[in-house]
């Protein structure tokens, strides 16, 4: 499976962003999801997962209550809606796509698609 994350850019602290990975290939909906990002000089963290078919999401601690992900089988795409942006969410963000029992940790991702850069600054 491909896939290509969009919908990155400049936002002020407070701001929202929706990212968008669509995925071209077969199988989707048998793929979990999941967005990670990388900040300049830090490791990459997974931000948020979805499961493959029920439902199952997973959100990194410090997104709680401001980043939604959800995914329409339909149209092979996964969006990370990103609302009250904070400067420590600038990274590149990426999608991947791992097993159904994957872990929502890089190493347990299979497909990677190139990333969409966030900067949250005034």
């Amino acid at each position: 499976v491909q896939l290509q994350a969009s919908g990155g850019g400049l936002v002020q602290p407070g701001g929202s962003l929706r990212l968008s990975c669509a995925a071209s290939g077969s199988h989707f909906n048998r793929y979990k999801i999941g967005w990670f990002r990388q900040a300049p000089g830090k490791e990459r963290e997974g931000v948020s997962c979805i499961s493959a078919t029920d439902g199952t999401i997973y959100y990194e601690d410090s997104v709680k209550g401001r980043f939604t992900i959800s995914r329409d089988n339909a149209k092979n795409t996964v969006y990370l809606q990103m609302n009250s942006l904070k400067p420590e969410d600038t990274a590149v963000y990426y999608c991947a796509a791992g097993a159904a029992n994957a872990v929502c940790l890089s190493y347990g991702m299979l497909y990677w698609g190139k990333g969409t850069l966030v900067t949250v600054s005034s």
